[in-house]
This record gives C-alpha cells, structure tokens and sequence, in this order.
C-alpha cells in the first residue's frame, strides 16, 4: 500500500507542477530556440550546421507585453507568420503605427493603426516585412528579452532603433 500511496503523491506532484509551469509559460514567459541564420549577428552568431544543436541560441519570451500591446522600435518579437501559422518567426520592429517605411519592393508604406514593421538583423537572409509587409500586432506572441543559451552568450537583448524611419 505504502508504494500506491507514493505513486499517486508522485503524480499529484507532478502534474500540479505542470499545470503551474504550463500557466507560467502561456501567460508570463517561456523560453524558446531560435533557428536560422535571419537575426544573425544577434541571435546564432556562427550558425555551422555541423554544431548547430549544440550553439543554437535559447531566449527567454516574455508575454507581459502582450496585454496592452506596448512595444517600442527595435524591439525583438515573436510572432506567428503571416503566411503560415503555425511557423513562429523571430524578428525586430523597424516601425509602428503611423510611420512611414520604403524598401526597393514598396515605394513608401506608411504602418497601419493595429501594425508593425518587421526586420530580421541579417537583411540578406531574412523574410520579413519586406516580403509580406506590416503584420497585425495581433500576430505578436511575445518580446524577447535574454539570450540564456549557450552560456557563453548569456545576457539582455538591446533594443536597436533603425535610423532610417520617418513619422508623420
């Protein structure tokens, strides 16, 4: 009887914590990998695909963010892709509402009430707001905040402003 009593403690235990760590990484925080090449220098310096799962970079999301939706320019966000939903991509906001943006593939852009501008770090590998335009604030999962992966790497994410933005 005294291993039944165990095992059961040993559940209850176990899937209390679940459920609080669960909460804790839907509505708080959560940490996450980041893949690719796009948000290179800052995230996955030295990307060599023999390595890559022991050197890939893991960043801390933060979702506090989300409630009222405050982000500032050069932020670092995770969002759902606009073009596939179930891809989250990693990238940084270059505009928000009300600023004006041109790139060679649109003339000028100026970022609807409710959207952003996204850009990856490394502008030759990256898709972004340059390809499918300004997304929905409502497509944002999170800001990052610390890359916690590899050791070595430790540390906050700096906000970086674009120099080339010009508002209304």
């Amino acid at each position: 009887m005294g291993t039944v009593n165990f095992l059961w403690n040993l559940t209850k235990n176990y899937f209390t914590f679940g459920l609080i760590g669960l909460t804790l990484s839907d509505r708080y925080a959560s940490i996450v990998p980041v893949g690719g090449i796009s948000m290179s220098p800052t995230f996955n310096p030295h990307d060599d695909s023999s390595v890559r799962s022991l050197t890939r970079d893991f960043v801390v999301v933060e979702k506090l963010c989300l409630e009222k939706y405050k982000f500032s320019l050069g932020d670092v966000v995770v969002f759902s892709s606009p073009t596939n939903h179930k891809e989250k991509n990693i990238k940084r906001i270059t505009a928000l509402p009300g600023d004006l943006v041109s790139t060679p593939h649109y003339d000028a852009v100026v970022i609807p009430e409710g959207h952003c501008w996204v850009e990856g770090d490394n502008q030759a590998w990256s898709l972004d707001s340059r390809s499918f335009g300004p997304i929905p604030l409502g497509l944002v999962r999170g800001r990052v905040t610390h890359v916690v992966w590899p050791p070595h790497r430790f540390g906050k994410v700096e906000r970086m402003t674009p120099k080339s933005i010009a508002s209304f």
